[in-house]
């Protein structure tokens, strides 16, 4: 097929191939996958590369939006996009790439989805009425932060009792297979309260060691699947302790432990910086954008003005 014939299609599948070839995680694959065939290629794959343009890209865009999807999955949709053009331009099949100046504007904030955080007393019946199987892992992760992908891929090996920290060092994708943490900031040392010193001292102690040294395995020492952890563990554990929403549902997802764990980092004092490093975010942009209301404090605020007309006045 001559160059001037490519199309969207053809760019997108050359593109997963190309990933596939670079060993990028199967977890990333599937959602570089169902990017480009579930919402690029039905939409746009007929159109040729080279008669693609940025009016195409807009619409492209615009039609997601108005189809109902999620600003946050169009971002990632036009992000796959751009790499999909991106690696034409670099094929020689088209000159530039018509997608990269073409943004998702950013949310006025009324429709952004404000995320739920558990209240001290959730945190504290969660701590105290998960099932013994798993109160251990749900206590680190509320005083670490850790996600819940790296608890499951935890090994004794990075638990140092000497030293009282927890090394994240790899995670465990939704397929039960370890890697690194998707980014360098992923990568971290967390220190542990006397709680989960405790905890882990009993529980390594109770535990049947396995042979990759898991922390948290499951009955047949290998890995917990995540979906198994919630629907058979964490949404019971919930409803049966009347942490449900007006539906009767649980409240939240496990993930809202590592909220918890960065409301309680925040109300200690913590500077951003530090509690950007303890999460393992990549940038403080990303720790700020789901954190910084909590940084926020009337009361603080009208305090620092008084002080501050008062230090001018004074002068």
């Amino acid at each position: 097929m001559s160059v001037s014939k490519k199309t969207v299609y053809d760019a997108c599948e050359s593109w997963l191939r190309t990933c596939e070839r670079n060993g990028l995680e199967r977890s990333t694959m599937k959602a570089y996958r169902s990017h480009a065939r579930i919402h690029i290629e039905p939409k746009i794959g007929s159109l040729l590369v080279s008669e693609l343009t940025r009016a195409d890209v807009r619409d492209f865009m615009d039609d997601m939006l108005d189809d109902g999807i999620s600003r946050a999955l169009v971002k990632k949709v036009m992000v796959s996009l751009r790499a999909i053009l991106s690696d034409a331009v670099e094929r020689e099949w088209i000159d530039h790439n018509v997608a990269a100046e073409v943004k998702v504007k950013r949310s006025n904030g009324r429709d952004r989805k404000r995320i739920v955080i558990p209240t001290k007393d959730e945190i504290r019946t969660i701590i105290t009425k998960a099932p013994e199987s798993h109160r251990v892992m749900f206590t680190l992760a509320i005083f670490t932060g850790m996600r819940i992908s790296e608890l499951r891929g935890l090994v004794w090996d990075a638990v140092d009792f000497d030293r009282k920290i927890i090394k994240v060092m790899q995670r465990a994708d939704e397929f039960g297979e370890l890697g690194a943490p998707k980014s360098r900031a992923g990568e971290r040392e967390i220190p542990m309260a006397p709680t989960v010193v405790k905890s882990l001292e009993d529980w390594k102690k109770s535990g049947t060691l396995t042979t990759d040294g898991l922390v948290f395995p499951n009955s047949a020492g290998k890995i917990q699947n995540y979906s198994n952890i919630y629907n058979r563990v964490f949404k019971p554990m919930l409803v049966e302790n009347g942490i449900t929403d007006d539906n009767g549902d649980a409240k939240f997802g496990i993930h809202a432990l590592r909220h918890a764990a960065a409301s309680l980092f925040i109300e200690q004092g913590w500077n951003p910086k530090k509690i950007q490093t303890l999460l393992g975010h990549a940038s403080i942009n990303m720790t700020m954008d789901v954190y910084g209301h909590l940084f926020e404090s009337p009361d603080e605020d009208a305090a620092m003005f008084e002080k501050l007309e008062s230090d001018l006045l004074a002068a």
